[in-house]
């Protein structure tokens, strides 16, 4: 008996509607337009050759917008051929929790991919859990530097391709930085927090409402890559310094106050949609793989991907170092040149 080909599914129901897109005129990611992905995404996965997507339960109708598509695909398109949908029976929290256990499940259940749409930060959390697994990344959040921002469709049959087999990992699949903060000493001794795109040491002594969105909260700031076109903290690196994705090293940057004149060099960066600030950068210097740094939190908080998330205890030190054990994605452009240049959609039409 073949096993069914299986891709995970993680829609995010929460991302894309945070302060900094309250604050900055741009508009909210709708929960219908998520399901109308997720449903864009199966027409993909099954035209080539995808049996079966697993995925998860909401409180918030992304699920039930599925289902409903679901029913009516089976009543009246027969002729396209979607995978089986099954939905994940686990308790719903609607917080990060959902995400972490649902990986953790795809991943037991031996998925060939899972597709992710959210942003930085649900991608973090996904990368948390995921190991080897590899993630098709697609942008639905507020801060985008890691996902793409590409249509659901094209990335479901890149994905299918991908999960099947007929496009070889080394061709399709690319290993991606990450940054490892860890407790080195004090009571929080041994903890420690990924980040896929920044770690910042913030001003604010407090974790709050999360989202960074003032750049005169920004004491220092570490990036894994610097996009000169992004947006977001990684944004204010690709102003000055950009690093790409596959470049062996990352950035640290650290910046004055943004009122005081003469210190440090003026910056202009989109720290968030419809948000351009200016920072005064003190330093940036490059970060070098393998090679750990201190963070400096002082009163303030550690932030990862873009959230506040940790305030460091009396005593607490924390290093900061960059390495290449961040998530495999699926390079969704390489994958379709490989099947074009190797006939391979022209070779499953035939079969159909």
């Amino acid at each position: 008996m073949t096993t069914p080909v299986t891709v995970g599914v993680i829609a995010n129901p929460a991302s894309g509607r945070d302060i900094r897109r309250l604050t900055t005129h741009a508009s909210v990611f709708p929960t219908a337009e998520k399901a109308n992905m997720v449903v864009r995404l199966l027409a993909g996965l099954g035209a080539f050759g995808v049996d079966r997507v697993i995925t998860l339960r909401d409180k918030t109708g992304v699920a039930a917008l599925v289902l409903r598509a679901l029913e009516t695909h089976a009543a009246v398109a027969r002729h396209e051929r979607w995978p089986r949908v099954d939905f994940i029976d686990l308790p719903i929290s609607d917080s990060a929790a959902d995400t972490h256990a649902g990986v953790a499940h795809m991943v037991r259940e031996r998925v060939a991919l899972i597709a992710v749409l959210g942003g930085d930060g649900t991608h973090r959390a996904v990368a948390a859990h995921s190991g080897d697994t590899p993630l098709l990344a697609l942008s639905t959040g507020t801060n985008n530097a890691f996902p793409e921002l590409r249509e659901a469709t094209v990335a479901g049959l890149a994905g299918a391709l991908v999960a099947t087999g007929a496009v070889p990992a080394e061709a399709a699949l690319a290993r991606n930085k990450r940054l490892v903060a860890r407790c080195v000493e004090g009571p929080a001794l041994g903890r420690e927090e990924i980040a896929l795109v920044d770690v910042c040491v913030s001003r604010q002594p407090f974790v709050g409402a999360r989202a960074i969105s003032d750049s005169s909260d920004i004491e220092s700031l570490f990036l894994a890559f610097a996009p000169p076109d992004g947006i977001g903290l990684a944004s204010i690196g690709g102003a000055w310094a950009p690093v790409g994705r596959d470049a062996a090293h990352g950035l640290h940057m650290t910046f004055g106050d943004a009122d005081a004149s003469g210190e440090g060099v003026p910056i202009l960066a989109p720290i968030a949609p419809g948000r351009i600030e200016r920072l005064n950068m003190r330093t940036c210097q490059r970060l070098e793989v393998g090679m750990p740094m201190p963070l400096d939190a002082g009163h303030g908080t550690l932030a990862f991907d873009g959230e506040r998330e940790i305030e460091p205890s009396r005593g607490d030190r924390y290093e900061v170092a960059l390495d290449w054990g961040g998530p495999l994605t699926v390079d969704v452009a390489r994958t379709l040149r490989y099947a074009a240049s190797h006939q391979l959609l022209r070779a499953a039409a035939t079969r159909a």
